[in-house]
């Protein structure tokens, strides 16, 4: 008989689990109520152009209840206005009995509103300097608040100073000097003249026609003539490749990309202004993103389809058209971030189809963005959110107007009295006839841009991801060319040369005279224009910027050969016959002619 086979212990049965709650009952959602609210703000924001009332709210109270608890500032606020006052009775005076009397506070550098002589003989003079003392009280009055947020403290001291200005001597047209001479003169013809102009002006706004003398600029005419062709288009943006005009070229091509906040043809005005044609001349095959004016319907457009359907979509069609080369690429302010954006990504990715990086006025860390950050905070950034959600996209009149009220004495208050009180019209040019050509923001790129870069400040915080994985402006190898402007009020040059101090590869910088537009039209033979140059190499120590400015030579004239001369020694040796217009074998055929549809777009 079989053995039986030993029968294994019995394993315990484990308890059954205790039986789970039931769940929760979801919570009722009403989006129609949150959708009121969205709609609410809209109106709002269109009211107040996009400003948020809460958030200038917030700034006045923090200044007024610290300023409050704040006995030593305000003793302190009362000796100076006494003493100021005391200083100006005394100078009265002597005002009143010399010709030239030395003033008590000059004007800060850059201030034009009483450079007439009319101003330097009393009683002008002594409106002026009690203007002046005025300012500089109320600035004191924000500074060195105990407790005050500094934002709060640069947004209130911001607000006060436009409040100022309205009541300046030189907006006053019945006490500035200039003004009555010049009415007087001209027997008040230019009183009726000025109102012509305002009942021009509010007629164009209306019909939504651009400034007067704009008509002599018109893209594909007479500005943004150098000639090319379109060889690729989706549906952000169009490539233009420009015909050579030298027998032989670099070899490597140069990709531009502007930001999608201005026309591309900046860089390509008048002939005589146009850094595309002077580059062509110089021997570069030059290729230029051309952005389409978004509308409505890109309202979901995000920043990252920027990055994919702009600069890679650019550098792949480059890269077919000019096969087996790497390339130069440059970005213009927004473009220039988000070109550094990419470059870091195909850095991460080991795509090394980069020989240099060139960024035009563009930031990359947003610490320091200067007074633009007066219009960023969340409330701020919340309330824009509101206002394009209900548009589909930023409208352009409202960053104009952010621009604007950055240089209001020269961009609101002098035109104002030029145009409507004095009767005259600053001559149109072709920059200031791109500058009325404006475009618009898609809303969700706008809120991801303002929120991840401005707000958190994510790419140079190691916290910006692309596809899911973190880029690092560390990983970038290709030397990098970085231009400032020292007048700049949208990209501050000091925030600009911070590449410097995240990258890990050669950084050349430059430092030149203008503006954020005018300093970078800077065609060679412009009179007055004057840059610093200086080149960090892989390794050096960091130097802040203030100690760079105070070493770097200075050489008169336009950057523009420096940065060509750099774009040679940053590629091969020796010169190629030029690339066939676009590659018709891989599915890049000519499209239109150079300026394209994109830039007609309004």
């Amino acid at each position: 008989m079989p053995r039986s086979r030993p029968r294994r212990p019995a394993l315990p049965v484990p308890a059954a689990p205790p039986a789970a709650p039931p769940a929760p009952a979801a919570a009722p959602s009403f989006p129609s109520f949150r959708t009121l609210d969205r709609s609410l703000r809209a109106a709002e924001a269109r009211l107040t152009r996009g400003l948020s009332p809460t958030a200038i709210g917030e700034a006045w109270h923090d200044w007024a209840v610290h300023l409050s608890r704040a006995p030593g500032k305000r003793m302190e606020l009362a000796a100076r206005a006494w003493i100021q006052a005391m200083r100006w009775l005394l100078w009265l005076r002597q005002a009143a009995t010399q010709q030239h009397a030395p003033p008590l506070i000059p004007p800060n550098n850059g201030d034009g509103r009483f450079t007439d002589p009319a101003w330097q003989g009393f009683p002008f003079n002594a409106m002026v300097q009690a203007h002046l003392l005025t300012e500089d009280w109320w600035a004191e009055a924000t500074r060195n608040v105990p407790g005050l947020a500094h934002g709060h403290a640069d947004r209130v001291a911001f607000m006060l100073r436009q409040l100022i200005d309205v009541w300046a001597p030189s907006n006053l047209p019945w006490i500035n000097p200039a003004i009555g001479q010049h009415t007087m003169a001209a027997f008040g013809t230019n009183l009726l003249q000025g109102a012509a102009n305002w009942l021009d002006d509010m007629e164009r706004t209306l019909s939504g026609a651009p400034p007067p003398g704009a008509e002599q600029f018109r893209p594909g005419h007479e500005v943004a003539i150098t000639p090319g062709r379109v060889v690729y288009r989706n549906a952000l943006m169009e490539l233009i490749q420009y015909e050579p005009t030298t027998p032989q070229v670099h070899a490597e091509p140069v990709v531009i990309v502007p930001a999608w906040i201005m026309k591309y043809y900046i860089l390509d005005l008048v002939p005589q202004d146009s850094l595309v044609r002077w580059l062509v001349a110089q021997g570069f095959t030059v290729f230029m993103v051309s952005w389409k004016n978004p509308d409505a319907a890109d309202r979901d457009v995000s920043l990252d389809d920027y990055r994919r359907k702009g600069v890679m979509a650019a550098l792949d069609a480059v890269s077919d058209i000019v096969p087996d080369r790497k390339i130069h690429a440059c970005g213009y302010c927004l473009g220039g971030t988000i070109l550094s954006i990419a470059a870091a990504t195909m850095a991460r990715d080991g795509d090394d189809r980069l020989a240099s990086l060139t960024l035009f006025a563009a930031q990359t860390d947003f610490a320091e963005a200067g007074e633009l950050m007066l219009f960023v905070d969340e409330s701020q950034v919340a309330f824009l959110e509101d206002m394009m959600w209900d548009r589909g996209y930023l409208d352009s009149q409202q960053m104009s107007g952010a621009f604007e009220l950055l240089r209001s004495n020269d961009l609101i208050w002098s035109r104002l009295m030029r145009d409507y009180v004095l009767g005259e019209r600053a001559p149109m040019t072709d920059l200031f006839a791109w500058n009325s050509d404006q475009t618009r923001m898609p809303a969700r790129m706008h809120g991801e841009y303002l929120r991840g870069l401005f707000l958190e400040n994510r790419l140079t915080a190691g916290r910006f991801a692309v596809e899911g994985r973190v880029i690092a402006l560390t990983d970038i190898a290709a030397p990098i060319f970085a231009v400032g402007t020292v007048k700049d009020h949208i990209a501050p040059w000091r925030s600009v040369y911070k590449i410097s101090l995240f990258s890990d590869t050669d950084v050349t910088f430059v430092l030149t005279s203008g503006g954020h537009n005018a300093g970078i039209v800077s065609e060679p033979g412009h009179a007055g224009r004057h840059y610093q140059i200086m080149t960090r190499t892989h390794g050096e120590r960091y130097l802040d910027p203030d100690s760079w400015a105070a070493i770097a030579p200075r050489q008169d004239g336009s950057w523009w050969p420096a940065w060509a001369a750099w774009l040679a020694t940053s590629g091969s040796e020796g010169m190629v016959a030029p690339p066939a217009m676009g590659a018709p074998d891989r599915g890049l055929p000519p499209l239109d002619a150079a300026p394209g549809s994109y830039v007609l777009m309004k």
